[in-house]
């Protein structure tokens, strides 16, 4: 099935595109991957909207790049973009096409790792909103968000670098040393919930598991479109049907 991609930022959106190419071969066979397309509006527009905190015109811009996403084919859509999800709730009974939710695949992932309590790492709107909590609570996941100061800077270095590609070593550090405190409060993982911050956290230089929104989500993608892909070419008999 054809994959429609809502990008955000070009570090997100390509990093999520390369992995469905990819990693498609475990599902497709060598070289082999699902048809993707992907649409994005200009970036400055969603850092506007997400610095009013505006959801609703965040929503709309969801939908511009989701109705021509459609236009061309696409059967299902992601956003690897975590502070977005914000605005689905203004969007998904609107929507052309269905959505995979990127914080339900992290939980999915969080679930099947046997993860309790969970740090949440992203940018300042998704860290303080209830966003991950909202949707962990009903799985009975906790997620713990960093302290207001933490916030402050991890958005910053979200903002500042790693949107726009660059990766020091300041960032690096800063985010080891929340990820170590979180861990001492009781955390066993954490998510990596701005799409950004996998380049430069992963599970090596972490002090605890890492749940990888962005890749999680091109995964979920992948698993989508393959099993699609096999009730269309497979359809049930009648004995699978009884």
């Amino acid at each position: 099935m054809h994959i429609g991609i809502v990008g955000v930022s070009a570090e997100g959106a390509a990093l999520c595109y390369r992995t469905i190419c990819v990693e498609a071969s475990s599902l497709f066979g060598p070289g082999a991957h699902p048809e993707v397309s992907m649409h994005t509006s200009s970036f400055a527009d969603y850092r506007r909207l997400s610095e009013r905190e505006d959801w609703p015109a965040t929503a709309e811009l969801l939908l511009a790049s989701a109705h021509k996403l459609a236009s061309i084919g696409a059967d299902f859509l992601i956003c690897p973009a975590n502070t977005p999800h914000l605005a689905f709730p203004y969007l998904e009974s609107r929507s052309p096409l269905p959505w995979l939710h990127i914080v339900d695949v992290v939980a999915d992932e969080a679930l099947r790792r046997g993860f309790h309590r969970i740090g949440i790492l992203g940018t300042r709107y998704t860290m303080e909103s209830s966003l991950y909590p909202d949707r962990f609570q009903p799985r009975d996941l906790e997620a713990l968000r960093p302290d207001s100061d933490e916030c402050t800077t991890i958005n910053r270095f979200i903002y500042d670098e790693l949107v726009r590609g660059v990766c020091t070593p300041a960032a690096t550090e800063y985010h080891q040393r929340v990820i170590a405190r979180l861990q001492s409060e009781g955390c066993d993982a954490v998510v990596l919930g701005c799409t950004e911050i996998p380049l430069i956290i992963r599970d090596a230089n972490s002090a605890l598991p890492t749940l990888d929104s962005t890749r999680l989500l091109a995964h979920a993608a992948l698993r989508s479109a393959a099993d699609q892909s096999l009730q269309i070419n497979n359809p049930p008999t009648m004995r699978d049907k009884a």
